[in-house]
């Protein structure tokens, strides 16, 4: 994955011209990458829980054994 990088670059009136890099801290990079986690979970977890809710309405127990299976991964603690 590439670094991301804010590029500032100085211009001189006379000479070459300066170019500075500035890294992203790494606490903003965990705190933002834990947030989106949490919102794809959360998002995932609506979703199958809406499809267990059609299966039920529907009467589809295959589908039911099928989308309570995927539910699982989101209910281990």
């Amino acid at each position: 994955m590439k670094k991301e990088k804010t590029l500032y670059r100085f211009l001189r009136y006379k000479g070459k011209q300066i170019e500075a890099k500035k890294e992203i801290p790494f606490e903003l990079k965990m705190t933002s990458r834990l947030v989106l986690d949490e919102l794809c979970f959360n998002w995932n977890r609506k979703h199958v829980e809406d499809k267990i809710d059609d299966t039920l309405t529907s009467g589809d127990k295959q589908e039911f054994a099928r989308w309570s299976e995927v539910y699982k991964e989101y209910i281990w603690e």
